[in-house]
């Protein structure tokens, strides 16, 4: 991430923004499970709000810094923060019972990479489980905050397609003037 953007995702600003509108615009209605997964936390705005709504939170961060300070965070709570690629998960199969991400897919570098992580997502969660998340609409402004910072946008007109091709079902996608959200389930064992 830019500076910019780094400053805007630590400011205090962003992080009422998560706990107002976009937590619970995603999580409308959904039961995370005590086991979740959260994909990107970035600086973890949104993992404080998400300790609060599963038994174990676990957070896979690619940034080394950036996971390596929300662990000192966290400690001595329930979450666990693991440096590592979300195209390459080191967890077990069907590991969590719900697994999240917010405004973070379009920081996956190519439309291959993004479409790994889902298939890692389908791969940890268990038969059943939910994944929910949300991503920026593009746009100028979104083109201006990531200047000199990866940005490949998801269009929400072909994600349900991905998703699905990912192994989910009951693919869901919901737009508002900034964002959309989805929602989608393994199948069933």
């Amino acid at each position: 991430m830019n500076l910019l953007h780094r400053w805007l995702c630590s400011s205090s600003r962003w992080k009422q923004t998560v706990e107002k509108f976009v937590v619970p615009w995603v999580l409308d209605g959904i039961d995370l499970g005590s086991r979740a997964l959260e994909i990107g936390p970035g600086y973890g705005a949104t993992t404080d709000v998400l300790r609060m709504r599963a038994a174990q939170l676990t957070c896979v961060e690619i940034d080394r810094k950036l996971a390596e300070a929300l662990r000192q965070r966290t400690q001595n709570q329930n979450v666990t923060v693991v440096w590592q690629d979300a195209t390459e998960m080191q967890f077990a199969d069907e590991s969590f019972d719900s697994a999240v991400c917010f405004t973070m897919l379009h920081h996956v570098p190519s439309p291959s990479l993004q479409n790994r992580l889902l298939k890692q997502v389908a791969r940890v969660l268990r038969p059943g489980g939910t994944f929910a998340g949300t991503d920026s609409l593009g746009g100028k402004r979104m083109r201006v905050l990531h200047c000199f910072d990866t940005l490949v946008p998801v269009p929400p007109e072909t994600f349900e397609d991905r998703l699905r091709a990912a192994g989910f079902t009951d693919v869901k996608l919901d737009l508002n003037p900034y964002a959309f959200r989805f929602r989608a389930r393994k199948p069933p064992a």
